[in-house]
């Protein structure tokens, strides 16, 4: 099943904006940037070694791909192993799960709580 929170997503107005603020004001770190589709996200931890991370996406871009995503709040992302029976899983239990999406870092979906509140699983490409 889940086997750890990996990320906080966050979603900003001005991403090199954003990253200035974590890395000059906070010590913050640049992990990775990534860029496909037209969709960029930069990844930021607040040491080298650390498990979790803040990814920071361009607010207006995830809104054309989801309009009804609350972008109002950070978005909580979980890793797992097995992405492919938690999936099975949490649809048999009728959880409301999106599609299975290829991204540059692995395999992702998106699942609604009881409230209609977003949260994302990875499967990591190893």
């Amino acid at each position: 099943m889940f086997q750890k929170l990996g990320q906080v997503m966050v979603y900003v107005e001005d991403q090199d904006r954003a990253v200035d603020f974590w890395k000059e004001k906070l010590g913050f770190h640049v992990r990775s940037e990534e860029k496909e589709s037209g969709m960029r996200w930069i990844e930021l931890v607040p040491e080298e070694t650390s498990e979790t991370s803040i990814v920071l996406h361009d607010k207006a871009f995830v809104q054309k791909m989801d309009p009804e995503m609350n972008l109002g709040t950070p978005s909580l992302m979980f890793f797992t192993d097995d992405l492919d029976h938690l999936y099975g899983t949490m649809q048999k239990r009728g959880v409301t799960v999106g599609d299975v999406v290829d991204m540059p870092g692995g395999r992702v979906f998106n699942f609604a709580d009881d409230e209609g509140q977003y949260f994302a699983v990875m499967e990591q490409k190893k």
